[in-house]
């Protein structure tokens, strides 16, 4: 008998760790359709603005180009004031915050657009849509460093640690119930109120400074800052009700299950461990690791949350069942392990060590889709030619032809090599 004749099967969760795509999500992929409701209290006038806009992009410049552009200038401009203030707490130049303000109204506006481009130039795409909100992810969690950093909460670290992580949530739960109605549902206050909003934050910190922010209001006794803190807990309040009503009466599936049959709270599983993991390593820790370096902390954690969150929106892409196993985990569990045996290592260290993990694991996850995108030909009556515009960023990963209609011929991917 020929070795491993009659060996059972790997079990579908371990294969998960090594497969991001099997050939069954691939097909699945396939058949998906964008579905979307809901329009936000701004979105109508500045619906005119993106299409303004819009006119002045060149038909040549493909739809993912624009998206990269955005969260590039996004993460570059939040960078720079993560440089002066790395504990939130620090006073930035004046210029930072513009910066800062004009880089996400930047990454707003191309982000609006880039499906506007996509169906102006007949190439709208599951790896659109995927890229797409994979961005917007990163973004979320550069959003909530900045913004952090420009209201000084880093003279009240529980206030900085919930307004990051609670902004993360949000965003995971909008995906979470597109993932049980199979539909993105948009509030009347959604993330293009948020962005506006923290645009105005990054404008009155460069004019008024950042230490207006701790000027106590006469009579309330309150810090100027909890009025910032305050709106945005409104609007979580706002969102997750509505989120959460469609995520536990919204299923689509059967017996009100996901659109992938399973249960319609194993989602809070993901973002649960994140946010129980961030809680406790941020309170047991010995050398406040959190207090010290919140914007490393939080883009750690933020990371974590990114690549959860892209795999919740394949596997609603692909009608497919969630696994709570990742690699990713393995940065957080590294500071956890470390304060288990009382900072064998110094905690800062590890947390670099994390954060350098996790990063490796995104470009190993990337190469991987890298070799299942690859397999993907598309053909229509018209070529806008090939995807030149990620070579330069990631020259490995993504090597994709753009076409103007999208179709996938389902071949075995071959394995990345290093």
């Amino acid at each position: 008998m020929a070795a491993g004749a009659g060996a059972r099967p790997a079990p579908r969760w371990l294969r998960a760790l090594s497969e991001p795509l099997s050939a069954a999500q691939l097909r699945r992929l396939e058949e998906h359709r964008y579905s979307a409701a809901g329009v936000s209290l701004l979105e109508p006038p500045l619906q005119l603005y993106w299409t303004w806009l819009l006119q002045w992009i060149p038909l040549w410049m493909a739809p993912n180009s624009i998206t990269l552009l955005g969260l590039a200038v996004n993460v570059v401009t939040t960078l720079v004031l993560i440089s002066y203030c790395p504990t939130a707490t620090e006073e930035a130049p004046y210029w930072t915050y513009l910066l800062c303000a004009l880089g996400l109204f930047i990454y707003q506006s191309l982000d609006a657009i880039d499906g506007k481009q996509a169906r102006r130039t007949n190439s709208c795409s599951p790896l659109g849509e995927l890229f797409d909100h994979g961005c917007d992810s990163l973004s979320t969690v550069f959003m909530a460093v900045g913004a952090s950093i420009a209201a000084r909460l880093g003279t009240h670290p529980d206030w900085l640690f919930f307004c990051s992580f609670i902004g993360m949530f949000v965003f995971y739960c909008a995906h979470w119930q597109t993932y049980v109605s199979g539909v993105l549902r948009f509030g009347k206050v959604d993330v293009t109120e948020i962005q506006i909003a923290l645009v105005i934050v990054f404008v009155l910190s460069a004019f008024g400074g950042a230490t207006m922010w701790d000027y106590t209001i006469p009579i309330l006794e309150i810090k100027l800052k909890i009025l910032p803190v305050l709106g945005f807990l409104g609007g979580v309040i706002f969102s997750c009700s509505n989120y959460f009503h469609v995520i536990l009466h919204g299923g689509v599936g059967k017996n009100g299950s996901t659109i992938a049959g399973t249960s319609v709270l194993s989602p809070g599983l993901h973002i649960g461990l994140i946010i129980i993991l961030a809680i406790m390593i941020y309170k047991k820790s010995a050398t406040d690791v959190f207090e010290k370096h919140p914007c490393l902390y939080t883009l750690m954690f933020g990371c974590v949350f990114a690549k959860v969150s892209q795999k919740l929106v394949i596997a609603h892409m692909t009608k497919s069942e969630l696994y709570l196993q990742d690699t990713v985990f393995l940065g957080p569990g590294l500071l956890f392990l470390d304060q288990y045996f009382n900072n064998f290592i110094d905690e800062y260290v590890v947390l670099w060590i994390a954060m350098v993990s996790i990063f490796l694991h995104f470009i190993y996850f990337l190469t991987m889709l890298k070799s299942y995108f690859s397999e993907i030909s598309v053909a229509s009556r018209s070529s806008l030619g090939r995807a030149w515009w990620l070579t330069p960023v990631i020259p490995a990963f993504w090597e994709a032809e753009v076409y103007g209609s999208f179709e996938v011929r389902i071949s075995r991917p071959t394995w990345p090599t290093w």
